[in-house]
């Protein structure tokens, strides 16, 4: 039996991917308030971007509980007995949905099932397309331990940027002071940021203004991907699909790019970034 791959929707995989990969996607929570939605099901992410912005208070997320994803791997088990299962998942350094996937398959009553647990330390489609490449690996009929070992590859060669349009969403959810916020803003700060080897997101520098910003990460991916030859693209965005456009555009004008992903940042890493956020992921073609 080929591997079957489970992410969570953190993941922003494009629909379309995931129906035509197989990827099976446990959901996260989004709360307005007592309102609990499925992220990705029950709220899609334009919708959740327009609700963010009329919301006068941040919502708040949750993840899925372990007895979630024991229901998923069993579902799975039953459906395709004796397959092997690959869970990756966003970074134990921004969630706890890795260790619920953990303690959901350590509660499994078929303790001969064969689970892979990949802890991605990344977010969004920064692990994403991790798990993207798991699954086209899967239907190709590779093994787990090939899988586990091209996802660990894709870990240290992938190259990710977020800029963020507005510090108004870091400041509601504590991640800087009111006083910073208000002064990046008037003096049209954008902060680039991108995720550690940890999986933990840090602030790289700061830049004044969106092109500036743009034009310095651009600079970034030249000293990390050095001579890499053709790359693979993904642009994430929050409500606005043509400023994927525009970076698409400026790094064709440096790189020769192959493969392009738009994707959807979610309502996770969006309750912190708020609309307006860009992330640009780059790393090695392998066709």
């Amino acid at each position: 039996m080929n591997p079957i791959i489970v992410t969570d929707s953190t993941a922003d995989i494009p629909e379309e991917m995931i129906e035509r990969l197989g990827i099976h996607v446990v959901p996260l929570k989004v709360m307005f308030g007592d309102e609990a939605l499925l992220d990705g099901i029950d709220i899609k992410a334009p919708e959740f971007y327009r609700r963010l912005v009329a919301a006068g208070k941040l919502p708040t997320t949750s993840q899925p509980s372990p007895a979630d994803f024991t229901a998923v791997y069993q579902r799975i088990l039953e459906e395709y007995p004796g397959a092997p299962i690959i869970s990756i998942h966003i970074s134990t350094g921004m969630s706890g949905t890795f260790q619920s996937a953990a303690l959901g398959k350590s509660m499994l009553e078929n303790e001969t099932a064969e689970i892979t647990m990949i802890d991605s330390r990344s977010a969004s489609y920064g692990f994403g397309l991790m798990v993207v490449r798991a699954a086209e690996m899967a239907q190709s009929g590779s093994t787990p331990q090939e899988i586990e070992a091209e996802v660990e590859r894709l870990k240290s060669v992938r190259s990710l940027y977020f800029l963020v349009d507005t510090l108004e969403y870091l400041q509601k959810g504590g991640r800087i002071g009111r006083a910073a916020a208000v002064l990046g803003t008037l003096l049209n700060i954008k902060p680039i940021l991108s995720i550690d080897k940890e999986g933990v997101i840090y602030a790289v520098e700061k830049a004044r203004g969106r092109k500036k910003a743009l034009a310095r990460v651009v600079e970034l991916f030249k000293q990390e991907l050095g001579s890499a030859g053709k790359v693979d693209v993904a642009i994430g965005h929050t409500a606005d699909p043509a400023t994927a456009d525009e970076i698409l555009a400026l790094l064709r004008q440096h790189f020769e790019v192959g493969d392009v992903v738009y994707s959807h940042i979610g309502s996770v890493v969006g309750t912190h970034v708020g609309p307006g956020c860009n992330a640009i992921y780059i790393w090695p073609s392998v066709k």
